[in-house]
């Protein structure tokens, strides 16, 4: 066999299939873009979903590719096997080849047999192919291309049927199996069953596009998706029995046992820890690199739990703290040739692991008190049994994993209810992944029938609804393409598609190009209105208030709105007319959030990253990745700068260019977007030196025309994450009038000018200080006089003076200090005062040192004493302070102490 290293296994594939007609296609996102069926990518194929089903076109119909892949929730979920498993992980590579409507089964066969056999000669009595058990044609070209018969077998749909989830494309598909064992010992009855037998690479043959009711729908052409993973391939190529032991994870693993210090015998002893921590540094790198933090849902959740998970089993193995990004950091080492954002992002990436570790290990310590207490508190039940919910909310809530709550919990001689916390887990990874799936997920046969039909008719072309954009268009004369009718507002709305709608009727039009922006990238969409003027009329015979637009399938744009006069009718003339000025304030918006983009990477550095932004007409929202909060003169200075940027009236560029291109002249990329092979790039600055994004919004031609620009919040979202808020334009100058026309009233009534108010606000300041100070001496010499009279109130408990009494004070400060002249004045004594301050009830207590020996405690007497109030306190045995809910049971409180004093007096 041809023995390769895994970075030249890759280059191989990728040339390989290139040399063969394919187009070389860059790894998508771990995230997704534009599909809400998943939570990450977990195949080769996601990015490609729409291409397969025929609403997305590429200009090529072959590509391959080297995809980053997870697998740790829904239906592909390999968490629990990774670790014990020689072979599972949750990060992988999957390399892949496809055909969108090109070839078939016989090449991509073909393909597989030459590059396995006669490439990197893997030995033909090692392998074995399998089929569906109704493929006779896969059977027959496998052994026309050279398989034995006997080599061939068949399969049922639980092992040579492949779909991406439950529902998208699907069809049967051949998997090749490698077997590691005894030659002798080898049997068709261990494929698909016995460990020895690796499936290496699966062919899948995609026909269908499963529904949401389980249709199965022919797809427009018959095409092909191939996966193989990189890490098991790269095993059977080095002669390894296992992944782990491959050039992929050897220098991982390495690194593990050099950081504990530790010897051979420690690591096999071991072996599932570091495999994990291992397979975890992967993961929680390229989730950090691709926008995803730590957090408490969705994919956020996921990557907490990955990270705490690997920092758990290093607690186990004996790193007594953080340990993480020095593992992390010999990925970005190894892989940073290839994924070139992992260098690009290794302070951010170790930073982020390095502060979550830190999270971890601080609820470690709040865990273990707390189960402590839960073991207590039943022990004192007579119950040994933790029950699973608080296991879970253990872990949940304080990230306390459920291994080491068993462990806590056997040493103590209890259990844990494992069962009810896998039922907890479970229903929690459930909404764990509805989170993070767009709850609005529909069922979109009707819009695209609705495509199909209008296509077919010629209404629109192959591509969909012309969007028309980026021509500055106010309105567009246009036709009623379709109407649907909404029975009910929002995405849960029954709809059907009619041939006219009456005034009072929430409806979609469908038009066959349209001037409306549709909500993408953080820029919500244009509202307006759509109608028609007859020839010779003044009054429109039908309008429609526009006030959303969706893209509801790709190639189908719906304007969302309600029919405010007159009958609308397919096929009738219309002119489509979007809120201008509206529009203008958004364009603002953006242009300024790219504005803001660049200021914060040149003030705090090349790790900020945006993190999810909104642009609205009356403000810009941006979400960005910085651990730190940012200081208010750093944001002072970033406004600055960024109307200086404004001032110097950048030109707007925009142009048109591939997007392999674009990302290798350093243009930023949009977080979770979805980009086709030609990418618009908006930039400004001299050659394009400040700020270059790839961005499909709508903008200004110049940045002065962005106006004014004014922070207005910065705040945290989650860790690592923080938001600044931000207005333009006519927003940012009402702001400006109003706080002039403040800065105007305040000068009046101080009797200022405008630059004067900082010194007259000032001297206002230190004259009401002193007016205070005064006030205060007056209320402690008038209580003082008054309270003259109240020393004939003390009495006599056995020989301890006791003086309890009710006083009228404006706060606790003169309760004390009433408290400390009465007990002066009386010399030796236990002195117990009260009053209500704000509606309730205080009390203060003093008691001399010679009775402090005795018994006298001033924080045990007020606890007793504020019980009656129904409050609590305490303090020392000299000095006491307590406070109520019942202000009528102040006086009542008080009588209880010389009864306290009687019973504890020594």
């Amino acid at each position: 066999m041809k023995r390769l290293s895994t970075n030249e296994i890759r280059q191989f594939w990728l040339e390989y299939f290139r040399d063969k007609g394919h187009t070389v296609v860059e790894s998508s996102s771990l995230v997704p873009a534009g599909d809400p069926t998943l939570m990450f990518t977990n195949a080769g194929m996601v990015q490609f979903k729409d291409v397969f089903t025929g609403a997305e076109r590429r200009a090529y119909s072959r590509a391959v590719t080297s995809q980053k892949c997870l697998r740790v929730s829904g239906k592909h979920n390999d968490l629990e096997n990774v670790g014990p498993s020689p072979r599972h992980h949750t990060f992988f590579e999957m390399l892949g080849n496809f055909s969108f409507g090109d070839y078939f089964k016989r090449d991509a066969i073909r393909y597989a047999w030459d590059l396995l056999v006669n490439e990197w000669g893997l030995p033909l009595e090692r392998l074995w192919f399998s089929v569906y058990e109704d493929d006779e044609e896969a059977e027959r070209l496998w052994i026309e291309t050279g398989a034995a018969p006997d080599r061939v077998l068949r399969f049922g749909k639980k092992d040579n049927w492949w779909a991406m989830g439950d529902t998208g494309p699907c069809g049967p598909c051949s998997e090749i199996h490698f077997y590691w064992g005894d030659l002798a010992q080898q049997t068709p009855d261990g494929v698909n069953k016995d460990d020895e037998y690796l499936e290496i690479w699966n062919l899948v043959f995609m026909q269908y596009d499963q529904k949401p009711t389980g249709e199965l729908v022919p797809l427009p052409a018959p095409s092909v998706d191939t996966g193989m993973g990189l890490e098991r391939v790269a095993s059977i190529l080095q002669g390894k029995d296992n992944n782990y032991d491959a050039d992929t994870f050897a220098p991982i693993m390495q690194r593990i046992q050099q950081l504990l210090e530790e010897d051979d015998e420690h690591r096999q002893a071991n072996l599932a820890y570091y495999r994990a921590i291992a397979d975890h540094s992967r993961a929680v790198s390229f989730l950090i690199a691709d926008g995803i933090l730590p957090g408490n849902e969705g994919r956020s959740y996921v990557l907490r739990m990955i990270l705490r998970r690997a920092a758990r089993f290093g607690k186990l193995l004996g790193f007594p703290g953080p340990f993480l990004a020095q593992i992390a950091d010999v990925v970005i080492e190894q892989m940073g040739g290839h994924y070139t954002d992992l260098p690009k992002k290794r302070n951010f990436i170790l930073q982020t692991i390095t502060d979550e570790e830190e999270r971890f290990h601080r609820t470690l310590s709040t865990g273990l008190t707390l189960l402590d207490e839960l073991m207590e508190r039943l022990k004192a039940t007579g119950s040994t049994v933790i029950p699973g919910d608080e296991a879970f909310h253990l872990w949940d809530t304080y990230g306390f994993p459920i291994d080491l709550t068993n462990d806590v919990a056997a040493e103590a001689g209890f259990t844990v209810d494992e069962t009810g916390f896998r039922v907890a887990l479970a229903e929690q990874k459930e909404k764990s992944r509805a989170s993070a799936l767009d709850k609005g997920v529909q069922d979109v046969g009707l819009y695209a029938d609705l495509l199909r039909n209008l296509q077919s008719q010629g209404i629109v072309d192959s591509t969909g609804v012309k969007q028309r954009i980026y021509e500055n268009l106010s309105e567009l004369d246009t036709t009623v393409a379709a109407i649907i009718r909404n029975y009910a507002g929002g995405d849960d709305a029954m709809r059907e598609t009619i041939s006219e709608a009456q005034a009072g009727e929430e409806v979609e039009i469908v038009l066959p190009e349209t001037p409306f922006y549709v909500e993408s990238g953080g820029q919500v969409s244009d509202t307006g209105e759509i109608y028609y003027f007859p020839e010779d009329v003044d009054q429109p015979a039908w309008t429609v208030e526009i006030r959303d637009t969706r893209r509801r399938v790709p190639g189908l744009i719906t304007h969302i709105g309600k029919v405010t006069s007159g009958t609308v009718r397919v096929g009738d003339p219309a002119l489509a007319v979007i809120d201008t000025e509206r529009r203008w304030d958004i364009m603002r918006n953006h242009t300024a959030t790219h504005v803001l983009h660049a200021v914060l990477r040149e003030r705090l550095g090349d790790h900020v990253h945006q993190a999810g932004s909104l642009v609205e007409p009356n403000r810009l929202r941006f979400d960005f990745t910085h651990t730190q909060p940012v200081r208010d003169e750093e944001l002072a200075e970033m406004e600055r700068r960024a109307n200086a940027l404004v001032l110097d009236n950048y030109p707007v560029n925009i142009r048109w260019t591939s997007h392999a291109r674009a990302v290798e002249e350093g243009a930023m990329a949009l977080f979770g977007e979805k980009y086709g092979d030609e990418v618009r790039v908006v930039s400004f600055g001299e050659d394009e030196g400040i700020s270059m994004e790839l961005c499909g919004g709508t903008h200004v031609d110049s940045t002065a025309e962005i106006g004014g620009f004014r922070i207005t919040s910065e705040s945290s979202v989650a860790a690592g994450v923080r938001r600044i808020e931000v207005v333009t334009g006519r927003v940012a100058e009402e702001i400006t009038e109003k706080r002039w026309q403040l800065v105007d009233e305040v000068a009046d009534l101080l009797h200022a000018k405008p630059d004067e108010l900082k010194n007259a606000a000032q001297q206002l300041l230190t004259q009401n200080q002193q007016l205070q100070k005064e006030i205060a001496q007056l209320r402690q010499k008038l209580a003082q006089q008054n309270s003259a009279s109240l020393l004939d109130k003390a009495v006599k408990v056995n020989d301890v003076t006791v003086l309890t009494t009710p006083l009228d004070a404006a706060d606790v400060d003169t309760l004390r200090q009433m408290t400390d002249w009465l007990r002066d004045k009386l010399g030796s004594a236990v002195v117990v005062v009260g009053a209500v301050i704000g509606d309730k009830p205080q009390l203060v207590a003093a008691v001399t040192p010679d009775l402090v020996s005795r018994g006298m405690h001033a924080g045990n007497l007020l606890r007793e004493a504020a019980k009656v109030m129904g409050g609590g306190g305490g303090g020392r045995p000299d000095m006491a302070q307590a406070g109520g809910k019942d202000a009528a049971k102040l006086e009542d409180a008080l009588a209880t102490v010389p009864t306290w004093v009687k019973t504890n007096l020594k």
